[in-house]
């Protein structure tokens, strides 16, 4: 996911936005930058913005506003929680490489199954697998170096692996890939 959060809703025209919309968890601090930094050494293309998404990307059936509603019911009936970096992995399929995420992955499973209903719900491509994407859409004889460069960058990164997941950000995409941050919803203090 691109993002500029100097681009907001008011920057991008109506007629750039796409009927598609994410829920999703930005990685915050020193960790954040470094996945940003190390998205584009792996996707110099890319203009990221570390994050995990609760709700993949998806169209809607009802306005944004409704959508928001619901999201923002429940994320603020939810607890915040810790999210724990793990190892760098690579779905066969899509060639898509990503950080596995180890404590909070159940909570996030949780999370996503209960907002994934009524109008936030959408027929997705693969089971929801709560990861941070490093890199997607290279060319396939890319993808091994790009794959050994993020473990070995992973492996040298010596700061905090883990965040607390206390607050979620409603998005939309527009054209050029770039989302918008629409609204942003906090969890419940433990």
């Amino acid at each position: 996911m691109h993002s500029d959060p100097m681009e907001g809703p008011s920057r991008i025209s109506p007629d750039q936005r796409l009927n598609v919309f994410a829920l999703v968890m930005y990685v915050p601090g020193p960790l954040g930058i470094f996945l940003d930094d190390l998205r584009r050494e792996l996707a110099p293309h890319s203009n990221p913005h570390a994050h995990v998404s609760v709700l993949p990307p998806r169209s809607l059936a009802v306005g944004w506003a409704t959508a928001s509603g619901q999201a923002r019911a429940l994320t603020e009936s939810w607890r915040a929680f810790d999210v724990e970096l793990a190892g760098i992995r690579m779905f066969p399929v899509t060639e898509v490489i990503y950080i596995e995420l180890g404590a909070g992955a159940d909570e996030l499973r949780r999370m996503h199954a209960a907002m994934s209903t009524g109008p936030l719900e959408f027929p997705e491509p693969f089971p929801y697998h709560p990861h941070i994407t490093l890199a997607q859409e290279l060319p396939h004889e890319h993808v091994p170096a790009a794959e050994e460069l993020a473990r070995r960058r992973w492996r040298e990164f010596e700061g905090e692996r883990r965040f607390q997941a206390a607050r979620a950000t409603f998005v939309q995409n527009s054209l050029g890939d770039c989302w918008i941050d629409l609204a942003e919803y906090s969890l419940r203090k433990t």
